[in-house]
């Protein structure tokens, strides 16, 4: 297996295949905290091998810089993997839409991907603090 793509974005869609991203990001400007981002995705796209089929299952977990878990764990994913006989690979996207993401306070916080119980990716976010400026 291998993760070609793993990002943070405004959104994402596949369309036959092909994994269309808008707005990749790995940095939060919040004017306050606690800090709401309203919607985002996940975005992965992944081969598998022949040597990879069978059935995995596939696992998102966002979590603080002390590995604490931001919000509620995502279902595992079953995935299950079966190449004809003429293919050496087989690609697939992921997309998990997430809304009303909470940040209590600022930090590095990352997206960790995991293929039975085995990490794959992370992805890394960002959230910095930066008040309104005094108004006058």
């Amino acid at each position: 297996m291998n993760i070609q793509t793993a990002v943070l974005c405004d959104a994402a869609t596949d369309d036959n295949g092909k994994l269309n991203l808008l707005g990749a990001f790995d940095t939060i400007y919040a004017r306050e905290l606690p800090a709401i981002h309203p919607q985002c995705a996940v975005a992965l796209r992944v081969t598998f091998f022949s040597g990879d089929e069978g059935k995995h299952n596939l696992r998102l977990n966002f979590v603080d810089a002390d590995g604490r878990s931001i919000m509620a764990d995502f279902p595992s994913i079953p995935v299950e993997v079966a190449l004809p006989d003429d293919m050496h690979f087989g690609t697939r996207n992921f997309i998990f839409n997430i809304q009303q993401l909470k940040f209590d306070t600022p930090g590095l916080y990352s997206m960790d991907v995991t293929l039975d119980g085995q990490p794959q990716a992370n992805i890394p976010l960002l959230v910095k603090h930066v008040p309104p400026p005094p108004t006058a």
